[in-house]
């Protein structure tokens, strides 16, 4: 089998990403009629009430983080997913019969897109370490990266079908099949047998788990740095649920087709993105800062970009360089933590990659109000630029580290460590 799909010969998660790949098709289709509905049939445009709808789904990512990572460590992550799972579903059916019915109303949706979002900061980290029950650890890069060449075909598929399922039979239709695709990983769950996996060492009962989540990442200045990159990014780069609605319908006067045609062309990018990452053996910081680079010029060109055909093309680098960014950060923290660790680490990365999304999707809404379209993608450009450049002068000051930008043929960054006449601290592998 290619390197590229080698954790597909692992049967539970082969059987586990049929089920998630539908899944991921019908979140995108969610995704696209929930911010639809916000925009165009319960509000005229309102760039503002589409980022609190953002904000509220991303909000108990940053409240529950600690508590989340220490479910995920203690209960059988295969369970945990079976609950969150079907709660989720329950959540689209009832957002489905409201609008379908006619007596949908914002507060609603706000209320709804609450409780998906605490539901979601429990599914998160099960989720993430799941993975490394399913498969070996020499090849869980591989399955991190398949399991967002995943999200992201699905992301090509989802939101280009939600355009053409909305247009035909409106946004309520459209939320039921969403609600169920459910069906297929939940199918997939039951489907895997339990002596297949490989559980890491539960957490026992007992005070302090938290606190010990949290001290060990301090004591990881490597975690701190990819945290720190990926927050910046998340908070500021990676509200496209925002931003290519507003491009979509307030600059380029398009409808619901051609905003879900966007999700689909971005996906091309992060598709080729992940594709591209599962064939990496291991992962590696300079991979990160390049991709990061990339997102930086790829954004700028977006937010400038002139006409929706030209908007359309920049956002294939785009998602291209994010999720090459992603799905590093993701692999580099999920290698590098001891086992038991893992969920308490996970959803500290979650939260902070995650969780600044509802500080980030409400001034970028109002950005969208008050400055217009283009500046809700180039605020994610400049704050991307400068955390490249702080990050840049950090290593060189207290990790040893010189970080140069070269442009030969084509870009690239070279890392290297300098010498010192005294004895420094080594910098960990996963870094360098």
């Amino acid at each position: 089998m290619s390197p590229t799909f080698s954790s597909l010969s692992v049967r539970s998660y082969r059987v586990y990403a049929m089920g998630a790949f539908v899944s991921n098709i019908g979140t995108w289709m969610g995704r696209v009629a929930q911010d639809w509905l916000v925009l165009t049939e319960l509000t005229h445009h309102s760039s503002t009430a589409l980022g609190i709808v953002t904000g509220l789904q991303f909000l108990p990512f940053l409240l529950l983080a600690p508590w989340a990572g220490m479910i995920a460590d203690r209960y059988p992550k295969r369970a945990i997913l079976a609950i969150t799972q079907t709660s989720l579903a329950l959540s689209s059916l009832v957002l489905g019969l409201l609008v379908v019915t006619g007596s949908a109303h914002l507060w609603m949706v706000y209320a709804i897109a609450l409780f998906t979002g605490l539901v979601t900061a429990v599914d998160n980290p099960a989720r993430q370490t799941f993975v490394s029950e399913m498969v070996p650890h020499d090849r869980l890069a591989n399955a991190v990266s398949l399991n967002s060449a995943s999200f992201n075909a699905g992301r090509l598929v989802g939101p280009g079908v939600a355009g053409l399922t909305i247009a035909a039979f409106g946004t309520g239709w459209t939320l039921l099949l969403n609600t169920g695709t459910f069906v297929a990983v939940l199918f997939a769950l039951a489907s895997i047998r339990r002596d297949d996996l490989r559980p890491a060492p539960m957490l026992r009962r007992g005070k302090g788990a938290i606190r010990e989540g949290v001290s060990y990442v301090r004591t990881r200045p490597d975690l701190q740095l990819v945290m720190a990159l990926v927050f910046v990014l998340g908070t500021f780069g990676m509200n496209f649920q925002i931003t290519t609605a507003l491009m979509a319908t307030k600059l380029f006067h398009k409808g619901p087709q051609e905003y879900g045609l966007l999700g689909s062309i971005m996906a091309i990018g992060s598709l080729a993105a992940a594709l591209l990452s599962a064939r990496r053996a291991r992962p590696r910081l300079r991979v990160l800062l390049v991709a990061l680079v990339g997102f930086t010029v790829s954004s700028g060109l977006a937010a400038l970009a002139p006409t929706y055909p030209l908007f359309a093309l920049a956002l294939i680098p785009v998602g291209l360089s994010a999720l090459t960014a992603l799905t590093t950060a993701n692999a580099m923290v999920q290698l590098s933590v001891d086992p038991a660790m893992r969920g308490r680490v996970m959803a500290l990365y979650m939260a902070i990659f995650m969780g600044g999304t509802p500080l980030g999707a409400p001034v970028i809404g109002w950005i969208g109000e008050v400055w217009g379209p283009r500046w809700t993608i180039g605020i994610g450009t400049i704050a991307v630029g400068l955390m490249l450049v702080a990050v840049s002068i950090w290593m060189a000051r207290h990790e040893n580290v010189q970080v140069s930008y070269e442009s030969q043929r084509r870009p690239r960054i070279r890392i290297r460590t300098v010498a010192q006449p005294t004895v420094s601290e080594p910098i960990p592998e996963a870094v360098r």
